[in-house]
Order: C-alpha cells, then structure tokens, then sequence
C-alpha cells in the first residue's frame, strides 16, 4: 500500500498514538473506531494499519507505553532513606507523574475492561508492579515502627486511589500549585499512616 504522500512513519506513528489517547479519553475505546483516529490524524483509514495491527493493539500499546514508563520513573527515585522519607518521595511522584497525563491515566483505570484477557493480564501484572513499590514502602515502615497500618495492602490501594483522584479536580489555574497540592496530600498520608 502507498503511503500518503507527505506522510512520515516517524511523525505519523505518534500523531496515531496521541490521536487514540485523546479519543478514547474523550468518547471512550468501544465508542471510537479506527476511522475516526484516522479522520484525527488526517490519512485514510487503511494507512492505520502501517502503525498498528488493530484498535485493540493500539489501545494495548497506550496502557503498556503508560506503565512502562511509570514503573520506570518511579525505579529512578530510588529506594535510599527511611520509609518516611520513601513515602513522601513516592506520595509527591505520583501526584506530579500522573498530573502530567491526565487522559492516559483516564484509560488506564477506565479502559481496562475493554482489554482482552491475555492483555488485561500484562496490565494487570504491571499495576500490580507499582502497588508492590509501595505496600514495601508501607511494611518497611510498620518494621520499623514509623507506621501503623491494619492491613497494609488495603493501605496501598486507598492511598493510589486518594492521590490519583488529584487528576480528577486540580487544574494548573486554580487557587494551589500543584507543590502546594502535593504537601497537602502528603500531610494527609502520613497522618493515615501514622
């Protein structure tokens, strides 16, 4: 198949990606059709598919990039200091990482029922990664005494919960800055913990 002309597999290949992410955070991965991304994009329909083999690799591939590049960043933080010092650097990354990408945080909590099963497995697999990071971080705590938590894995999933809730509501022209958010939500989760 001919390429568009003037199209180009290295600026094409991300407007595809980033066309996806918007639609589906926008109307959702079972309301957009592969059409409509290359409507977004501005090539014809069959040229999708030099980029991906279907809409549902496509979407595989959005929530793979996502947590790849979570996990990642956070592996870059480190692991030095007391639990404390690692509960506060991990409560700050999460607000600021997931503040950055608020429609691929979006898909990754609410598209993950549109995942096939071998897919929503590897997902599932990575999240489960990330909430690890941090149940070690609060059991390293309660080791040590600095924390007090009933049922540590239970604490890991309220605390994502609470601080990915921040893309929910904080906007960069509202009344706080996003450091100011930050300190708010980490006084809050030590005081959950302690």
């Amino acid at each position: 198949m001919a390429r568009t002309t003037g199209s180009h597999s290295e600026i094409t290949g991300p407007r595809v990606r980033e066309a996806a992410l918007r639609l589906f955070a926008r109307h959702g991965y079972a309301a957009v059709s592969m059409r409509q991304i290359a409507t977004e994009v501005g090539v014809q329909a069959g040229a999708l598919y030099n980029y991906t083999p279907d809409k549902q690799s496509l979407l595989f591939s959005l929530m793979r990039g996502h947590m790849d590049e979570l996990l990642a960043a956070r592996k870059a933080l480190g692991e030095e200091g007391s639990p404390t010092d690692r509960l506060e650097r991990f409560t700050r990354f999460h607000i600021s990482f997931h503040s950055e990408r608020p429609e691929a945080v979006f898909i990754s909590y609410m598209e993950l029922r549109s995942l096939e099963p071998e897919n929503f497995q590897i997902i599932e697999s990575l999240r489960r990664d990330y909430e690890n990071a941090l149940e070690g971080i609060l059991r390293d705590g309660m080791d040590s005494g600095a924390f007090t938590v009933a049922d540590p894995k239970i604490a890991t999933l309220a605390v994502i919960a609470m601080l990915t809730g921040v893309n929910t509501w904080y906007r960069s022209a509202g009344r706080l800055t996003l450091e100011e958010v930050e300190q708010i939500y980490w006084d809050m989760v030590r005081r959950c913990v302690s």
